[in-house]
């Protein structure tokens, strides 16, 4: 169950991550109700792990308050990208490119 956590937690940064480094809202906006569905797999979890008295009621009201938190930011995030203009990074007309 801990690894089964951790995967959920670590997933939840990483599509957040690879969205935004691809480069356009459209893709971002993808990745981040993928990492969404990681906040709500992860509270999931939480609760089988309080059922299971890994860890205690205190605890657990904690981390699913934090959770819910971050699950209505990505909310908000995605709302804000849906309403703006932007198109995302790789949408800007450059006639000058860094190299690298």
């Amino acid at each position: 169950m801990t690894n089964q956590m951790q995967r959920a937690a670590i997933s939840i940064m990483s599509n957040i991550a690879e969205g935004y480094e691809r480069g356009g809202n459209q893709e971002l906006s993808q990745f981040l109700y993928i990492a969404k569905g990681s906040c709500g797999e992860l509270r999931a979890q939480l609760y089988l792990a309080f059922d299971q008295g890994y860890v205690t009621q205190a605890k657990a009201d904690e981390l699913n308050n934090s959770l819910k938190r971050l699950s209505s930011m990505i909310s908000n995030f995605i709302s804000y990208l849906r309403e703006s203009g932007m198109k995302g990074e790789k949408f800007k007309n450059s006639k000058t490119m860094s190299r690298v």
